[in-house]
């Protein structure tokens, strides 16, 4: 398995942010590129959990503003993520790029940024058991 399935499998599994210390080191042999280090914020993770929802956007769909509870990493998988939340400048992100979402953020813009080819990636949304991991902004 090569180093980009390894990562897309663990990502998709969720297990990239919790062994991020790992790809600092080499894997299968070849050197490692850290694709993103992230502050958390100060939160307990008693009774929270951690759900990954694969996304697939068509080309030029544009989802609308929400919100998570909880603290969101994203991983692009394929394609390309016009991204934006509250306080940020609007980002585009390119197949093998992750970004973050702070806990309650309002994300403003989630859209395929091509007009021709889909756009896929995971989200990783850490939040409390109990509460919806989406709801409108």
């Amino acid at each position: 398995m090569n180093r980009r399935a390894l990562l897309d499998t663990l990502t998709r599994s969720g297990m990239a942010v919790v062994l991020s210390p790992v790809f600092t080191r080499t894997v299968a042999g070849a050197p490692a590129t850290r694709v993103l280090t992230q502050p958390l914020p100060p939160v307990s993770l008693a009774d929270w959990a951690m759900t990954a929802v694969e996304v697939t956007y068509a080309p030029g769909e544009v989802d609308s503003a929400h919100r998570h509870p909880g603290f969101v990493f994203g991983y692009v998988l394929d394609g390309t993520l016009r991204f934006r939340v509250d306080g940020q400048p609007e980002t585009v992100y390119h197949a093998g790029q992750m970004f973050y979402e702070a806990p309650g953020s309002v994300h403003r813009v989630s859209a395929n940024a091509s007009a021709t080819a889909p756009c896929r990636f995971l989200a990783m949304v850490f939040a409390d058991k109990a509460s919806p991991i989406s709801a409108p902004a």
